[in-house]
């Protein structure tokens, strides 16, 4: 066993606090959040039952982990609302509408720079 998936195989939890398991070596019966949408589910309340860590340059700790949740205990989906699906879509245009010319650009506007960008370098492209 090397010395890396050595550090990241605690099976009883008894380092970290919940079973832990090297990156894609997770048992059966277990799923990320992102897996748990794809089939349809969510974690419904439960706590995370495991995880799966390994190593990153990216992250401060030097470790990426990911959160486990049991598939027996997951529940359904909830369906998208008449009310639910209003308010998404006029979030979604409240994002997309520039808040200096009040135009739909049909983009989210990059928050950046707060506004569309027509607005943002007007200055700039006018002609001398």
């Amino acid at each position: 066993m090397s010395p890396a998936f050595g550090k990241c195989y605690d099976p009883t939890g008894a380092v970290h606090g919940v079973p832990t398991f090297p990156w894609k070596y997770a048992p059966d019966g277990y799923a990320t959040r992102r897996q748990l949408r794809a089939r349809g589910l969510r974690p419904g309340g439960q706590p995370v039952a495991a995880q799966v860590m390994r190593r990153s340059a990216r992250r401060k700790g030097g470790v990426s982990v990911a959160f486990l949740y049991r598939l027996d205990l997951a529940k359904p989906v909830r369906p998208m609302t008449p009310g639910r699906a209003a308010a998404l879509a006029a979030a979604m245009r409240a994002r997309r509408t520039c808040p200096q010319c009040r135009v739909d650009v049909g983009y989210c506007i990059p928050t950046s720079l707060g506004m569309c960008p027509t607005c943002a370098y007007s200055d700039g492209q006018r002609v001398a």
